[in-house]
């Protein structure tokens, strides 16, 4: 079944379609251009003066970049769609070749300017008559809810809605759902039936307070109102959400997904109010929506996430009242609402409803986890999967990368598992290229914000500073260490706006060195003179991102069209406002069941 295209709005934002072939040679080239500037995406930037990274250039390239301005930077490097390159020298073919090849392969991620934003604006223009308020998104689901993330939930949910309607299934499961922005909306915005699954116990009370609070809302809209919808789009209103509290293993067959779904603590309204973790773990938990979060407090843990029960018109009838006067108690002590017998277990994935898969900012292997449930389980009839944090993908030269979180319990005998596999490559077309290979810091970097540092470059922002004050405290740190590299400093509040002397004090503190460390003044303002040259090179390094995103992608629709599934990649997003913009979608036709991935 192929992909219809969004409504008239939306329609422009699809990518070109390529065929097999096409894909597969796309795939031959990144992995060929990768490999011949590996040096460019595994390098890091805090290095730059420990590893005298500016004559690691070709020496033709040195003279030409080195007294670029930071506009220049963002015209003639990273602006793929800047027209008016008027270049100060003559620049080497071998440079503007890496600029053009670089800009050639990437996909497109819609950054032309949207008609009517204001200039200087970054905001898509539904923000302009409010700067954190979305015009297109009715204001209970606005509540709580950051500009980025309404944008998002707006565009998403729409499409979700779509791919629904296509499908003939009025089911959503919204793995990674978090504090259920996106559910809310889905379910009372656009008469979804939901099912959110979040391994956070924080981001479950999360959102099972702000459904409570939506509810009331809505309560109060009827009494106010006579029940004039405040509903978008005509104001259907679905069924309550169901949270399932859970962890999804990638290594987890989709029988074992399926029976998650149905077994685990589910929660109808109003989920047990967890213990409430450490700021700091609230901090972690906010930073990115849909990742595989570490629980404090269950054994059983997963991504931002919210689940809807599947149950027939007939059992839900039955249990309706028990579900009211939960959520309006809230009780500790609630028994999960759709727990059954193990005959009962086993006998029901057969005949299990169908439904959509959606993950928005699925973290790590969380997404391509998704992505092997859509093309292995029968019950799925489409997917749309928003990808992040690509440095936490599993890979064979790295199995274990930084941030990955195992199983909070291993998996016992008779749990169905799928043979060990990764985040990247999942195609047997790119796993077969010689230079497939994608390290931690390549895939990190493709989760830098390009445009956002475009707008830092034409503005000469000072934020432009960081990268060689920490490239500089890295120099002084293996001075009197040299076994301490790359230490975690972390961040350093408006380090931007300090002089490197006092930045210096603090970072020194944070690695357990002397504050008071000596500093040569001299050597201090040489590395200060280079400012220039880091920021030349951290672009050099950037204008590869794009293109380490675009392989780990198109590796995924290589993967969908080896088994069987065309598939569309969207930037459905505003680049500008939402940097991983890209959403990968795909639909079953309805005689096509489950199939073992090939």
């Amino acid at each position: 079944m192929s992909v219809e295209l969004l409504a008239a709005q939306d329609a422009e934002m699809f990518t070109t379609s390529l065929s097999s072939e096409e894909q597969r040679e796309l795939a031959r080239k990144l992995t060929t251009v990768l490999s011949q500037y590996r040096h460019f995406s595994d390098s890091y930037i805090i290095e730059f003066f420990t590893e005298d990274l500016w004559h690691t250039l070709p020496s033709t390239w040195q003279p030409v970049l080195q007294d670029l301005s930071y506009p220049q930077i963002a015209d003639l490097l990273l602006d793929a769609a800047h027209g008016d390159r008027r270049y100060p020298t003559v620049w080497p073919l071998s440079l503007l070749a890496f600029r053009a090849t670089a800009h050639a392969l990437a996909f497109s991620r819609g950054c032309r300017r949207e008609r009517g934003r204001v200039a200087g604006s970054v905001k898509p223009k539904e923000f302009q008559e409010n700067q954190s308020q979305s015009s297109l998104l009715g204001h209970i689901f606005r509540k709580h809810v950051k500009p980025k993330k309404q944008h998002e939930i707006l565009k998403l949910g729409r499409l979700v809605k779509k791919l629904c309607d296509q499908t003939d299934c009025n089911r959503v499961v919204d793995v990674g759902s978090g504090q259920g922005h996106l559910t809310r909306f889905l379910s009372f915005g656009l008469g979804l039936s939901v099912t959110a699954i979040e391994a956070d116990p924080t981001l479950l009370a999360m959102a099972s307070k702000f459904d409570r609070q939506l509810l009331w809302a809505l309560e109060k809209e009827k009494q106010k109102k006579n029940f004039l919808s405040p509903f978008p789009a005509g104001g259907v209103r679905g069924l309550p959400i169901r949270h399932v509290a859970g962890w999804v293993n990638p290594k987890s067959s989709w029988e074992a997904f399926i029976k998650q779904l149905s077994t685990e603590d589910c929660f109808s309204g109003s989920p047990p109010t967890p213990p409430v973790p450490s700021k700091k773990r609230l901090r972690g938990s906010e930073h990115c929506q849909g990742r595989f979060h570490e629980a404090q407090t269950s054994p059983s843990h997963h991504s931002d996430t919210c689940s809807q029960d599947f149950e027939s018109p007939s059992q839900h009838q039955l249990k309706e009242s028990e579900e009211q006067s939960s959520a309006e108690s809230c009780c500790p002590c609630i028994k999960p609402v759709c727990q059954e017998g193990n005959h009962t277990k086993e006998n029901s994935l057969r005949g299990y409803p169908d439904f959509v898969l959606t993950g928005l900012h699925a973290c790590g292997d969380l997404s391509a986890t998704l992505l092997r449930h859509f093309v292995s389980c029968p019950h799925v009839r489409g997917i749309t999967s928003v990808a992040c944090c690509y440095m936490k993908i599993t890979t064979e030269e790295n199995p274990t990368p930084p941030g990955l979180v195992e199983p909070p319990t291993p998996l016992t005998l008779g749990h169905e598992s799928v043979p060990s596999e990764f985040g990247y490559p999942m195609s047997s077309w790119v796993r077969g290229l010689s230079e497939h290979q994608l390290s931690y810091k390549a895939r990190e970097g493709a989760c830098h914000a390009v445009e956002d540092y475009i707008r830092r470059l034409r503005e000469e922002s000072e934020l432009l500073r960081i990268h060689c004050y920490r490239a500089m405290l890295e120099n002084f740190i293996r001075d009197t260490r040299p076994d301490l590299r790359r230490a975690g400093i972390q961040t350093i509040k408006k380090a931007h706006l300090l002089p490197f002397t006092e930045y210096a004090r603090m970072g020194l503190a944070r690695v357990g060195l002397p504050p008071e460390l000596p500093l040569d003044p001299e050597r201090v303002e040489s590395m200060l003179r280079q400012q220039g040259r880091v920021v030349v090179y951290f672009s050099l390094a950037l204008l590869l991102a794009p293109v380490v995103e675009t392989l780990v992608l198109l590796d995924r629709i290589i993967y969908l069209q080896e088994n069987g599934v065309d598939s569309q990649l969207v930037a459905l997003f505003d680049p500008n406002f939402s940097p991983r913009n890209f959403v990968l979608m795909a639909l079953k036709p309805c005689e096509q069941g489950g199939q073992s991935p090939r």
